[in-house]
């Protein structure tokens, strides 16, 4: 999809009419192509430039519309945006935006006023570039009368210089650490995540007191959770949630402002709970996460999804399969064009997992709605989560029998990333691959003794004790014993749930 396409698809019926009469209004000659274009784009067109232009007509003209358009389109958004948002953010900007035009109209008093106002606004949001704008306008204007003392608000301008260092260096820290997470997961380095924390905070001069703030301890927590998926072992960031834990029990003061991060946080520790198999905990996150997000309609719609899907996985791992397919399926039916793609390819694979190993040939219709390249998948949604879903369809192919299909598929997965499972010491996969590829080739072989021993050693190595590689396992023994792998996986979450208890 284009950029065009994408920001026309953000608006709902009310914004496309709003935007057509803003468009109307700036049209000074009725030849303008720019409504029709706009219906075109909404019909999807792919004709489009031969409805517009004849033609001989050079096609400079339609990208030049093009671009008019989409210039007009972002102008719409952000005065719709500056507008409508009745967050506490926006109100501090419009009250400095109107404190400026108010002194530069020489209303000094009224002036004042609002900027007073807007800086208790931007201090209690820790909104510090808003405030540096703010004092230096109170700076310009300190030599009227009503202005502050200069002192004071030098002091004030010099303490906040301070807090936007910090801030400067907590997100400097936090693009170093994203850009290293991404060299692990993309180029297989191997990293030690303590180790790597600790050198980026000497790096900056981070000091602890820094890390002390929801912020940061999101990014850190954001950062704790991509590494633990990508080496698919939760046990290694137990440290940074028992901190989190302990931070969050000291926050009397749950403030609006730290509403996103909060339920962030939230959500990171219930997936935690999930992947360590502790699904009551989970859940009690999952509570406090959804009673946070009723607080506020926009993070209700931004959380949705996310928390739909621990949800069901919850549901799912606790033996409540139909619950959790109901949930999924009813998540899916709610999404709209403002739903983030990743979130809706995460739930509907989500659902295609539970319906085949719950046995239901319904998985192979949503593996189908699973339409997007390989490479976006990888760019998007990682490439954990691209090999895992083309392991998926290898399997679900063969469950169903259509096992010419499954091993085209597995053919091409060898292809694509054998060199990349090698790079990163993912020879495990490739084991697993094998052990799928013999199934296909003879189907009895699972009752062979030395096929059997060398599932069950998977089974039993700690490094694939996550739910979601229990869950492939489970597959290759259900074929063995007759049973769902839906049935062997909650035995396997089981047993290694209480090998877990039993350690601690």
């Amino acid at each position: 999809m284009d950029s065009l396409s994408e920001l026309v698809n953000l608006l709902n019926n009310a914004d496309k009419t709003l935007f057509r009469q803003f468009l109307q209004r700036k049209n000074k000659r009725e030849d303008v192509k720019n409504l029709t274009l706009l219906d075109l784009i909404e019909t999807d067109d792919i004709d489009d430039i031969n409805k517009l232009y004849k033609p001989e007509k050079n096609k400079d003209a339609y990208h030049a519309l093009r671009k008019r358009l989409q210039d007009n389109l972002l102008l719409f958004l952000s005065q719709k945006t500056f507008e409508s948002s009745h967050a506490e953010t926006y109100d501090a900007l419009r009250l400095v935006v109107v404190g400026r035009f108010l002194l530069e109209n020489d209303v000094h008093k009224v002036a004042f006023k609002c900027l007073d106002k807007a800086e208790r606004l931007a201090t209690h949001l820790e909104q510090f570039n808003l405030l540096n704008e703010l004092l230096l306008l109170k700076l310009q204007y300190a030599h009227l009368e009503g202005a502050e003392d200069l002192d004071a608000l030098t002091a004030c301008f010099i303490q906040n210089q301070l807090h936007m260092q910090r801030e400067a260096k907590l997100n400097m820290a936090y693009a170093f650490l994203r850009q290293e997470l991404q060299a692990i997961h993309l180029q297989g380095k191997i990293v030690n995540l303590t180790s790597l924390v600790i050198t980026t905070i000497r790096k900056y001069k981070i000091s602890a007191q820094d890390l002390m703030t929801y912020k940061s301890i999101y990014q850190i927590l954001f950062i704790a959770n991509e590494y633990a998926a990508i080496q698919q072992n939760y046990g290694l960031i137990e440290r940074y949630v028992k901190r989190t834990d302990e931070f969050m029990q000291g926050q009397a003061d749950r403030k609006q402002s730290y509403l996103f991060y909060h339920i962030s946080i939230l959500y990171f520790l219930a997936n935690f709970h999930l992947r360590q198999k502790d699904f009551a905990r989970s859940a009690s996150y999952l509570k406090e996460m959804m009673d946070l997000m009723e607080t506020d309609s926009r993070y209700h719609e931004v959380f949705y999804l996310r928390y739909q899907l621990l949800r069901g996985l919850n549901l799912f791992f606790t033996g409540f399969a139909n619950d959790a397919i109901g949930i999924l399926q009813e998540s899916l039916s709610k999404t709209n064009n403002r739903s983030k793609p990743e979130d809706i390819e995460d739930v509907r694979i989500c659902l295609a997992m539970f319906l085949a190993l719950c046995n239901n040939q319904q998985s192979l219709k949503q593996l189908t709605l699973l339409t997007r390249t390989d490479a976006w998948y990888e760019k998007k949604m990682g490439m954990l989560w691209t090999i895992r879903k083309n392991l998926m369809e290898i399997l679900v192919h063969a469950q169903f029998s259509n096992i010419d299909v499954a091993m085209s598929r597995l053919n091409s997965f060898r292809r694509r990333y054998k060199k990349y499972l090698l790079k990163t010491s993912e020879e495990r996969v490739l084991l697993f691959l094998k052990l799928v590829e013999k199934y296909l080739q003879k189907p009895d072989v699972v009752f062979d003794a030395a096929y059997r021993d060398q599932v069950l050693t998977l089974a039993d190595k700690a490094e694939n004790n996550d739910i979601f590689t229990l869950s492939f396992i489970a597959w290759l023994i259900a074929r063995r014993e007759k049973k769902t792998a839906y049935e062997v996986v909650l035995g396997l979450v089981r047993q290694k749930s209480q090998e877990i208890r039993i350690k601690n």
